[in-house]
């Protein structure tokens, strides 16, 4: 049997493939919440707290749910990726490789970022369903709801069974600890792992559960580190394109 696809790439988003957190637009409404949405945020990429309990809590400080239009207001005011994201996207689909990104960013944020055609259109997502717009011809085809971090290795694994994708032809990319159960799960699977503008917190969990990233690429941050938004910026992800090509042997 021929498949479409060749490879896989199963990435996180925020602070990962784009510098962003996943509650930013829920803090372009209520400027007043970000001081907790950035606690909340660290709490649970620091496999402090679950996802669902970061959820909770992000809902227990909301007046009302995200409208439509406050999303599109935020995107259209604030959104951006990393230098050669959208790039690497295409090259992926030339070159016949599946990615899908596995998010805990929430499913309305990619709704409207592919219905304003700001990224190119994906074939599968996996983030947290909520907040959910009415569905779009844009949307991926393959969607995924994401509860917990460890949800995404199972998705993955979903998405590689369906295509028919062995798994040394799969490439996981993530930040954070919130990506160690999907670094984890892809060391046990002997998949190729990239730790992109990697955290402490990604660090520490590899540490913990002797894993080795087979790729570091860009910023790779300290303990106690700040962010600094400007030298991120200055990594191209289309130098991931001979990576890719060399660790899937394509």
């Amino acid at each position: 049997m021929v498949h479409k696809y060749r490879a896989i790439i199963s990435s996180d988003w925020n602070e990962c493939l784009a510098p962003c957190g996943p509650f930013d637009y829920i803090g372009y409404s209520h400027p007043e919440l970000v001081p907790a949405l950035n606690e909340i945020f660290r709490q649970y990429t620091g496999n402090q707290i679950s996802l669902e309990h970061a959820v909770q809590r992000v809902n227990a400080l909301l007046p009302e749910p995200v409208s439509l239009g406050q999303m599109d207001a935020y995107l259209d005011s604030a959104f951006r990726t990393y230098k050669g994201v959208a790039n690497l996207l295409e090259w992926c689909c030339s070159r016949q490789i599946f990615f899908m990104l596995t998010t805990t960013g929430a499913m309305g944020y990619f709704q409207r970022v592919f219905a304003k055609n700001l990224l190119p259109r994906l074939p599968a997502i996996s983030a947290y369903p909520e907040p959910q717009f009415s569905r779009e011809k844009t949307d991926p085809g393959i969607v995924f709801n994401l509860f917990q971090t460890t949800d995404k290795g199972r998705h993955t694994e979903v998405a590689a069974r369906k295509l028919g994708v062995p798994m040394d032809r799969i490439v996981l990319i993530g930040d954070s600890g919130g990506d160690g159960p999907h670094f984890k799960w892809g060391a046990e699977k002997g998949v190729f792992l990239i730790a992109s503008m990697q955290k402490p917190s990604l660090q520490r969990y590899c540490e913990k559960e002797g894993i080795q990233p087979d790729c570091h690429f860009g910023r790779s941050y300290a303990e106690g580190e700040p962010l600094d938004r400007a030298a991120e910026m200055t990594h191209d992800f289309m130098d991931l394109a001979p990576v890719i090509e060399k660790a899937l042997d394509l």
